[in-house]
């Protein structure tokens, strides 16, 4: 069956990009709203690069800029170049807030990036990386190795971290088996995470009561964190954001078509069914790797996307690049506030984001038919 064409939410006008007639824009439209200029990306790339330079600046140690570079470049064993920073100061920078600050960044690039192709598979703008039960299942399996006290670790990886990521998975497996019972549609895979997400939090929540002294170490973990001492998350993430990045990032154009139907979509020879089982894959993984490193960081995967549409317009093919690097500015910032703001205490980052994200959720709500699809 083939999915109806994108509509604004609450029936009002479609997308920019997408004339009323719901056909493919013709050739101005194309130009305006579905290219990523090389301006807004320098922009983008700059901010980013700017907000990861604060995050490692700014601390109760402050570094200055100009010796940070000094010491990533003595680092690198570029000729010429040495540092004053003292050893105390270089373990610092490149034990702590340096790997702390790329953490955050490819944690907000993850949740991002999954939640704007999220958006855009199910033509739903609230829809986010927790909708299929990642976040449910991934706090489940984080609750099961705590409250079990089956705490350990091999080099990088640790049983909470290894746990919430296959809770995560399957708990998008079980909303698309759920889902393809109920016809497959994207409406009945939202539906399907609703109930697993559900499901899943009542036995958690279960298993919490059971344990309270495990109650206080859940509850951490469900705020999100980006505590590290080191590469090792670094080094487990990455490879996720690289290769799912990647594969959302070359299917971007199909998105796009994707707008204007399925029947449409498939005569111009594309698999709607195929295109849609690959970004949500990838966007799933991409989430449930960026969970199980910080836990449970919630809105933004809503927040930044939809920023990025209110700048740029709601093509695809800008959307996406821009919500990573958006994602990845905006969760450096917030980890600096969660760092500095109650100093020398540290506020969960999760309570960051949920004080942007939650009043900027209710404000997509209240403006109805003018948020941005």
């Amino acid at each position: 069956m083939s999915a109806p064409a994108a509509a604004a939410p609450g029936g009002g006008t479609p997308p920019r990009g997408i004339p009323h007639d719901g056909g493919l824009p013709d050739g101005d439209g194309i130009a305006a709203a579905f290219r990523l200029r090389p301006a807004a990306l320098a922009v983008a790339v700059a901010v980013t690069v700017a907000v990861l330079g604060l995050s490692v600046a700014v601390g109760p140690f402050p570094i200055p800029l100009t010796q940070i570079l000094l010491a990533v470049a003595d680092r690198l064993s570029l000729p010429g170049v040495h540092t004053t920073l003292t050893p105390q100061e270089q373990v610092i920078l490149f034990q702590w807030r340096l790997p702390r600050a790329v953490l955050g960044g490819l944690v907000g690039a993850a949740l991002a990036l999954s939640g704007a192709t999220y958006q855009g598979v199910f033509r739903n703008p609230l829809a986010d990386p927790y909708l299929l039960g990642v976040a449910a299942g991934a706090g489940l399996g984080a609750t099961i190795v705590i409250g079990g006290h089956l705490q350990a670790g091999w080099g990088p990886l640790d049983t909470v971290a290894a746990a919430a990521f296959v809770g995560a998975l399957a708990g998008v497996l079980l909303a698309a088996a759920l889902g393809r019972g109920a016809g497959s549609s994207p409406a009945a895979l939202l539906l399907a995470g609703v109930a697993v997400a559900s499901f899943l939090t009542a036995v958690q929540t279960y298993l919490v009561q059971r344990d309270s002294d495990g109650f206080r170490e859940v509850y951490t973990w469900i705020l999100g964190q980006l505590v590290t001492s080191g590469w090792g998350d670094v080094a487990l993430l990455a490879p996720y954001v690289a290769v799912c990045g990647a594969v959302i990032l070359a299917l971007r154009r199909q998105l796009d078509v994707l707008r204007v139907g399925d029947t449409e979509a498939a005569s111009l020879g594309l698999d709607p069914g195929r295109i849609r089982l690959v970004l949500i894959v990838a966007a799933s993984l991409l989430a449930a790797a960026a969970v199980a490193v910080s836990g449970l960081i919630s809105f933004v995967g809503i927040v930044v996307p939809h920023v990025v549409r209110l700048l740029v317009g709601s093509s695809n093919r800008v959307v996406l690049p821009l919500s990573a690097l958006g994602g990845a500015a905006f969760l450096m910032l917030a980890d600096l506030g969660a760092r500095t703001l109650a100093s020398p205490a540290e506020v969960p980052i999760g309570v960051i984001t949920a004080f942007v994200g939650a009043p900027f959720f209710a404000f997509v709500l209240w403006t109805g038919r003018r948020a941005i699809a």
